[in-house]
């Protein structure tokens, strides 16, 4: 789910550089008049009546208010506000009328242009019937009424103050009501948006309401289950501490809402409210869109799963799912999915724990690697492949460990907003699905093979990769890239890595770009072979060789430090450079 908001950023952009296509209105409980501000035309207020009076009278010298009739007629005794900026009582609709001037000081009525309307900033005439001036250069400034020829600078500021604040207000609402919108639009895994305000560990499914063709209660054996129903489980265990054996369990019905990926609420089998489910030697097959086969949800939630086979054939359906705090551990399983976006292992927001030995977990849809982490997952003695996506992502301050395992990637289709092919991709989203932190990759033994692009992208967050005795394949020329991509806020979002190669062997170009940073430390009998930075790119870069370790230049190469002995890296015919100095 590479899961991104870039649609919403031009309307919010357009909307807030055009305010004068929105209607304002002063604060009722400041001033009850109303005063629409339109492009090129400022509108004289009229009078209490919103028609031209006859013989009003203003209001007394001492600031005290008349009364008005009943009608709000302009008749014996009704005056406007007073001189000290209080408003007089307007009648039933409040509505101004139709480009009419209020009375001056004298009971004669005000001048207007010819057409009844205020011409390029005209403002109605003061108590006196003279003409006053406007603030052309402040799009909110209201004509401030005058007393003897002096501005009225409170009534003035105080209805600018009034229109800035509602401006601000529906500006901020309009941007919210926008970014909602399109936070519901899209799928995230591997190039959606997120759909929920939640931050990561802070779900709650205090609204979603579960239903089950089938919610156990004791122990099965031998039983099958099934539901067609879009949004039900086939089955759901909730707060009981049970086993499923020997089971087949079937799941259709396509679903598009967030929650059967956040809560499970279309998945073959959910364990959920602290339940501690075991599942053993048995068969889980789903065909629908958003339909994941086993899904653990919530903290103190624990299931257990052996030996069983599953097999997913819609989009965003992935093999084992664990969201909210669960813990998912898993032994010997045989994982296929064929949907894009549906990882085998797989999680989402609110993360967990999920620990995975023995078996084969593959993928074939676009965007469906063999992991997609944004939880802490362990992988011993199995066997990942991916034929078209990354074998592995972690997203956010997540972490994804291999032991002894064999994982293979094949990033032949570009998905979501990525614009490098990677093997494995550790980027942040900001989509709010996943912790923001320091992330870490770590491979003891086994294999990583990449079958196109790049071994490892790095973007938009700080991570730590360590290579334990990898056996490495790269179908490219590039270890590693650590840079800008199309997440996070340009100018900051390269990728900050720390890599630590331990007796291991590997060969690949390494590139930092300016926003950048790398911590290369290769130690016990390693072996580098490749260029840093060849393009002389100013990303930061330092590397620290021990002295039973080599590097071997395959072009000339530009970095920040080192740290070592200069005699355990073989030039090769090249040049290295140290801080922009020539040492080699």
């Amino acid at each position: 789910m590479f899961k991104k908001k870039l649609l919403a950023l031009g309307l919010i952009g357009a909307l807030a550089l055009t305010p004068s296509l929105t209607t304002f209105a002063t604060d009722s409980t400041t001033n009850t008049n109303q005063t629409n501000t339109t492009a090129g035309n400022i509108q004289p207020p009229p009078n209490m009546n919103g028609q031209m009076g006859q013989m009003q009278t203003p209001p007394d010298m001492n600031g005290q208010m008349g009364q008005m009739n009943q009608m709000g007629q302009m008749g014996d005794m009704q005056t406007p506000p007073d001189m000290n900026d209080e408003m007089g009582q307007m009648n039933q609709t409040g509505q101004m009328g139709d480009m009419q001037t209020p009375p001056d000081m004298n009971g004669e009525m005000g001048q207007m242009n010819q057409m009844g309307q205020m011409g390029d900033m005209q403002t109605p005439p003061d108590m006196n019937g003279q003409e006053g001036t406007y603030d052309t250069q402040n799009p909110f400034a209201i004509p401030p009424f005058q007393i003897d020829g002096q501005w009225n600078q409170n009534f003035s500021q105080q209805l600018q103050n009034n229109q800035q604040n509602i401006f601000q207000k529906n500006r901020l609402n309009i941007m919210n009501g926008i970014d909602n919108m399109f936070n519901n639009m899209f799928d995230r895994e591997n190039g959606g948006m997120s759909g929920q305000n939640e931050m990561p560990g802070e779900m709650s499914n205090e609204n979603i309401e579960y239903t089950a063709a089938n919610t156990l209660t004791e122990d099965s054996e031998g039983a099958s289950y099934e539901s067609s129903t879009s949004g039900e489980n086939a089955v759901l265990v909730s707060g009981k501490t049970l086993s499923i054996n020997g089971a087949t369990v079937n799941k259709t019905g396509d679903t598009n809402g967030e929650s059967s990926d956040f809560y499970g609420t279309n998945a073959a089998i959910l364990a959920s409210n602290g339940a501690e489910l075991t599942v053993n030697n048995t068969s889980v097959t789903t065909n629908g869109a958003h339909a994941n086969a086993i899904f653990s949800y919530g903290a103190n939630t624990v299931l257990n799963v052996a030996d069983t086979v599953i097999n997913t054939t819609g989009n965003n359906s992935g093999g084992i799912m664990t969201t909210g705090g669960a813990t998912t551990n898993a032994t010997n399983l045989t994982v296929t999915t064929s949907g894009n976006s549906s990882a085998a292992i797989r999680s989402d927001r609110g993360g967990g724990t999920i620990n995975v030995t023995e078996g084969s977990y593959s993928t074939s849809g676009v965007g469906s690697p063999a992991i997609y982490s944004t939880a802490d997952i362990t992988v011993s003695d199995a066997t990942l492949s991916s034929t078209n996506s990354e074998a592995v992502v972690i997203e956010g301050g997540n972490s994804v460990t291999l032991n002894n395992t064999d994982a293979t990637g094949n990033n032949a289709t570009k998905n979501g907003q990525s614009t490098i092919n990677t093997n494995v991709l550790i980027y942040q989203s900001m989509s709010g699905d996943a912790s923001e932190g320091s992330s870490d990759f770590t491979m003891n033994g086994g294999s990583l093979t990449s079958l196109i692009g790049t071994m490892f992208h790095v973007t938009n967050v700080s991570t730590t990769i360590t290579l334990n005795d990898v056996a490495l394949t790269n179908a490219s020329d590039d270890l590693l890239i650590a840079s800008a991509d199309a997440w996070g806020t340009s100018g900051k979002n390269g990728g900050n890595v720390t890599m630590n190669m331990i007796k291991q062997n590997a060969s690949g170009n390494i590139t930092v770009d300016s926003i950048s940073s790398l911590a290369l430390n290769i130690t016990e009998a390693s072996a580098y072979s490749g260029a840093i930075n060849s393009g002389n790119d100013s990303g930061q870069i330092a590397v620290t060789l021990d002295d039973n370790s080599t590097w071997t230049l395959t072009g000339d190469s530009y970095i920040t430090s080192f740290t070592g002995d200069y005699s355990n890296i073989n030039t090769n015919g090249y040049h290295l450079y140290v801080g922009g100095t020539q040492v080699l």
